[in-house]
């Protein structure tokens, strides 16, 4: 892997921060939100992973997760550490249409419109994942779209039983931009900071995607 190909420290330290979030490992998640902002993630980038992952692991995981980045930056700050506080998103026009809005961003993560007999069985989940993870999250420009596979890919390789929407999720990173050798780096760090087996479910969907 060329160094060109590296993801930065930033972004590389937002898979073991939404991994450990996923799980509900707290002890470990206070580190690696530590080295997150060392890193240099901004306050607002951090919080909002953790908001995200509400989505994937559940609001329990979420909520805990988003107490112990306070706790981290509590103490951060007796400590003389001031971290930038990032951006808010910007707040959408007046009126917009969030279906609209979702599917439209949906069409564009996945590459394709996404349809399924699932979703014509319980099309209230369908429309779920347009108005609220694809419309109002993915709408949120605190944190770009790369970095927010980086996040979602991290949780749910951390997670079991999900493998289905790991698969997914390594396709729309490729979607978004991240390279092969990227996401290869992405089961690197997982094997390092978080464990084999989550660095081996990202190996196994980078053999099965097309």
């Amino acid at each position: 892997m060329t160094q060109h190909s590296l993801l930065p420290a930033s972004r590389q330290a937002i898979i073991p921060i939404a991994a450990f979030a996923a799980v509900g490992d707290l002890g470990k998640l206070n580190s690696a939100l530590n080295q997150g902002l060392d890193a240099g993630l901004t306050v607002s980038e951090c919080r909002e992973v953790l908001v995200q992952l509400y989505a994937y692991s559940g609001f329990p995981r979420s909520l805990n997760a988003l107490s112990e980045l306070m706790k981290v930056l509590r103490d951060r700050e007796q400590r003389g550490i001031k971290d930038p506080a990032g951006r808010a998103p910007t707040a959408l026009p007046p009126g917009s249409n969030i279906l609209e809005l979702g599917t439209a961003n949906q069409t564009k993560l996945a590459g394709a419109p996404v349809r399924g007999p699932l979703f014509k069985f319980a099309p209230a989940i369908d429309e779920y994942l347009k108005t609220h993870l694809f419309g109002d999250i993915f709408a949120r420009d605190n944190l770009d779209w790369q970095s927010r596979e980086l996040a979602t890919v991290g949780a749910l390789a951390a997670m079991t039983g999900v493998e289905p929407q790991l698969l997914a999720h390594i396709r729309i990173s490729l979607n978004v931009g991240l390279t092969e050798a990227q996401l290869r780096q992405v089961g690197g760090i997982l094997a390092e900071k978080v464990g084999h087996d989550a660095s081996a479910r990202v190996q196994e969907a980078l053999q099965k995607k097309p």
